[in-house]
C-alpha cells in the first residue's frame, strides 16, 4: 500500500477511537465503521454481520449492497450452525460462504475482504468488504488492520451493552410505572433519587416534587404500629448488620388528604465493590465490607385489609351475640321444663316450647344467612329459574307476617294483570320476607306495612314501607353491606347484619337493584326492580 493511504489508515483508527467514546447508539457505530472499513479498503460496498445467541447471525449494517444479495444472504446466516469456539468455526465458516456469494453473484469479477471483530476474546461479528481487485497485505498492513478491526469491535461491543443497559432502563421505568404498589428509590442519605406514579397518586403529589426530598418529608407517619421506622432501625445497625427486609405498618400522612393506611417494605441494595463512583459530599455506608447503595422501599395501600380485619372483627362479636342469646335461652327453657322438683301445667309446656321453637327457627334462620353469605363469597349463590307471580308471592308473604304480629296492618297493592317474570321464586320469598320482617322489627311503634309492585318500561318495582322513624340519612350507603348495623338498631333489635346484604345479592343475581327510596318522616320505604326477561307475559295469559 503506498505510504500516504497508511497515514490515512491511522487517521482511520483516531476516527474510530472517537467513536467508542462519542457515539454509543448501536446503528449509528455500525454505519460508522462500516463506512470507514469501505474507504481503508478501498472498497465497492460493505457488510457488518453480529452474531447473537440464540439466533445465529444476522446483517446488522450494509452498503452498496442490492437488495436481493440481502434477502439470499440472511436466510444463510441464521443457518450457521453455533459452536462454542466461535473464532475457529464459525467465523471461517462465514467467510466462505461471503467469499462463495460474491464470486458467483459478480461473475469472478469481485472479492472479499473479511475483518473479524474479536473484543475481549468474544466474537462480535465480521466485516466483510467487497471489492474489484485482490491486493496483497503486507505484515504492517495487516497489523494496521487488525488494530482497526480491534478499535472497531470495541466500540461495538460498547454500544451493544449501551442499548442492553437502555433497553432495560426502559423496561424497568414500564415496570415501575405499571406497579400498583408505590415504589420509592432512595440513596444511602434517604434522599429520593427516584418514584413511580402509584406512589405519586397516593400522596396526592407530582413526581416532581417528590424525587430529591428526604425520606421523612415524604414518608410520615399519623399513626404507626409497633416497630421501628426507617430512621430507627438504621441507628440500630440496619441493614449493614442484617440485610432483612424492614415492615413498617401505619397511617400515611398527605398533605390535603385524609391519612392512608400503608404497610412499607425497605430492601437494602449492598456492594462490596469498593471502585463503586458515589456522589460527592454523599456518606459511604459501610460494615465489613459492603456498602449501602440504596434502599427500595415499596409502599403498599392496606385500607382493604385493615376493612377486612375490622369485618372479621364484626363478624366475631355480632355472630357470637346472635348466637349466645338463642342458645341461652333454649338451655334456659329446657334446663326448667326437666327439673324434677316442679311440676308444669299444659299451658306453660306449651308455651315454653313455643319459645324453643321460636329461638330453633332463628338460630336455622341465621346459620342459612351465612351459608347463603358464605356461598355469595365463593360465587356460588344457586338461582333457579321459573315463573314467578309476585303479585301472588307478596299475598302469601303477608299473610304469613299477619300471624306474627297484632300491631300492624297489611296491604298489597299490585296493577291487575301484573307481568310474570322468570326468577328463583324461593329466593325472591327470602327477599320479600327480609324486607317485611325489617319493616316490623323498625316499626315497633306498629302501623301499616304496605307492599306494592309497579310496571316500568321492561322491568318490574317491588316496594315495601312501613311507618316507623325510616332510615339515618347517614346509614343509608352503608345498609346493604355484610354485617353493617347502625348505632341504633344494635341497641334496639336483634340482627347479623346479613338480611339486606343477601337481599342485595340475590336481586342483582336477577339482573336487578336494591335501593333505599327516601321518605323524610314517614317511614322507611324500600325497593327493588327486576327485568321483565322475556316478553311481556299476563298473568291473566298464563292462567
Amino acid at each position: 500500500m503506498l505510504p500516504d493511504f497508511r497515514v490515512r489508515q491511522r487517521d482511520y483508527l483516531l476516527e474510530i477511537s472517537r467513536a467508542i467514546t462519542q457515539e454509543l447508539e448501536l446503528d449509528k457505530v455500525l454505519a460508522r465503521i462500516l463506512h470507514i472499513s469501505i474507504e481503508m479498503l478501498a472498497g465497492q460496498a460493505g457488510i457488518i454481520a453480529l452474531r447473537e445467541l440464540p439466533g445465529g447471525w444476522r446483517v446488522a449494517a450494509a452498503q452498496g449492497i442490492p437488495p436481493a444479495f440481502l434477502r439470499q444472504l440472511e436466510p444463510l446466516l441464521v443457518d450457521i450452525p453455533e459452536h462454542e469456539d466461535p473464532g475457529r468455526y464459525e467465523l471461517p465458516e462465514i467467510n466462505r460462504l461471503l467469499q462463495g456469494l460474491t464470486r458467483a453473484a459478480s461473475l469472478g469479477l469481485l472479492t472479499g475482504v473479511a475483518l473479524p471483530l474479536i473484543a475481549r476474546r468474544q466474537v462480535i461479528g465480521v466485516i466483510f468488504i467487497f471489492r474489484n481487485y485482490l491486493g496483497v497485505f503486507s505484515s504492517n498492513d495487516t497489523a494496521l488492520l487488525q488494530s482497526f478491526a480491534d478499535q472497531a469491535a470495541i466500540a461495538v461491543q460498547n454500544a451493544q451493552l449501551y442499548t442492553r443497559v437502555s433497553h432495560d432502563e426502559r423496561r424497568m421505568a414500564a415496570m415501575l410505572d405499571a406497579v400498583a404498589d408505590g415504589i420509592l428509590v432512595l440513596s444511602a442519605d434517604h434522599t429520593v433519587q427516584n418514584c413511580n406514579p402509584a406512589l405519586a397518586r397516593m400522596l396526592g403529589l407530582p413526581q416532581t416534587e417528590i424525587r430529591g426530598r428526604k425520606h421523612a418529608e415524604i414518608i410520615r407517619w399519623a399513626y404507626q404500629k409497633d416497630g421501628l421506622s426507617l430512621e430507627q432501625a438504621e441507628a440500630d445497625g440496619w441493614p449493614l448488620t442484617t440485610n432483612a427486609t424492614l415492615y413498617v405498618e401505619g397511617d400515611l400522612v398527605r398533605p390535603g388528604l385524609p391519612p392512608l393506611p400503608v404497610g412499607v417494605t425497605y430492601s437494602p441494595l449492598l456492594s462490596t465493590d469498593s471502585s463503586i463512583l458515589r456522589t460527592p459530599g454523599e456518606p459511604s455506608l459501610r460494615s465489613s465490607g459492603e456498602i449501602l447503595l440504596n434502599v427500595i422501599a415499596v409502599v403498599r395501600d392496606i385500607t382493604r385489609f385493615r376493612e377486612a380485619e375490622k369485618l372479621k372483627s364484626t363478624f366475631v362479636s355480632v355472630i357470637s351475640h346472635e348466637l349466645k342469646t338463642p342458645v341461652a335461652l333454649i338451655k334456659g327453657y329446657v334446663s326448667t321444663l326437666r327439673r324434677e322438683d316442679a311440676t308444669w301445667d299444659r299451658e306453660i309446656v306449651q308455651d315454653s316450647l313455643a319459645v324453643i321453637e321460636e329461638e330453633a327457627d332463628r338460630l336455622t334462620g341465621l346459620i342459612e344467612n351465612l351459608l347463603d353469605a358464605s356461598r355469595l363469597q365463593a360465587g356460588a349463590l344457586s338461582i333457579n329459574l321459573s315463573d314467578v307471580a309476585l303479585n301472588d308471592l307478596a299475598q302469601r308473604i303477608a299473610e304469613r307476617f299477619r300471624t306474627q304480629t297484632n300491631q300492624h296492618t297489611f296491604q298489597v297493592d299490585f296493577p291487575p294483570r301484573f307481568p310474570i317474570v322468570l326468577a328463583d321464586e324461593d329466593r325472591l320469598a327470602q327477599v320479600l320476607s327480609n324486607l317485611v320482617s325489617n319493616a316490623i322489627k323498625y316499626s315497633p311503634a306498629g302501623g301499616e306495612i304496605h307492599i306494592t309492585g309497579q310496571v316500568r318500561s321492561e322491568q318490574v318495582v317491588i316496594c315495601v314501607s312501613d311507618q316507623g322513624p325510616g332510615i339515618d340519612a347517614g346509614d343509608i350507603p352503608f345498609i346493604f353491606d355484610r354485617f353493617y348495623r347502625s348505632d341504633q338498631a344494635s341497641r334496639t333489635t336483634k340482627g347479623a347484619g346479613l338480611g339486606l346484604f343477601l337481599a342485595r345479592a340475590v336481586v342483582e343475581a336477577h339482573g336487578g337493584r336494591i335501593w333505599v327510596d327516601p321518605q323524610p318522616g314517614q317511614g322507611a320505604r324500600l325497593c327493588f326492580s327486576l327485568p321483565i326477561t322475556q316478553p311481556y307475559r299476563l298473568r291473566n295469559e298464563v292462567q
